[in-house]
């Protein structure tokens, strides 16, 4: 008799486990389970738009054609980070790279590339020093 009101016992600390870690206000075991089992569908659910959202993610992010570079521009505190990749490294890519962020009145304060097989730059900097130095932005020490 003891062993089968140890079992039941045990079995209600399971249900109010399940309860709680479902989130569920219901009271009778088969409401409880209910509930969970609506739980863990919403949870498939998450973890498939998850998987979705990361699969699209990376095939917009990854370049169809490896000569085209991809761009990724983060604003700073004051300036800039710019991270250029292009699978394939192409002749004058630095260069254009370059007179690109001159074009656009950009000064690179510090820069680290690699120019073996495939391209890589990320660029530290701020907008043309001459221009913030008109706009009172950058103070000299």
């Amino acid at each position: 008799m003891v062993s089968r009101e140890q079992n039941r016992g045990s079995l209600q600390e399971k249900f109010q486990l399940l309860r709680s870690a479902t989130n569920s206000h219901a009271q009778s075991e088969t409401s409880i389970i209910m509930d969970a089992s609506k739980y863990i569908q919403n949870l498939k659910k998450k973890v498939e738009r998850f998987k979705e959202d990361t699969a699209a993610e990376q095939s917009s992010s990854e370049p169809t054609d490896p000569t085209t570079p991809m761009v990724k521009v983060e604003t700073l505190e004051k300036g800039f980070m710019i991270k250029v990749f292009s699978g394939e490294n192409q002749p004058g890519m630095l260069v254009s790279v370059l007179e690109a962020f001159e074009d656009m009145g950009l000064d690179v304060l510090e820069a680290r590339v690699s120019c073996t097989d495939s391209f890589s730059l990320h660029a530290m900097g701020v907008k043309c020093l001459y221009d913030l130095l008109n706009t009172n932005e950058l103070t000299l020490r």
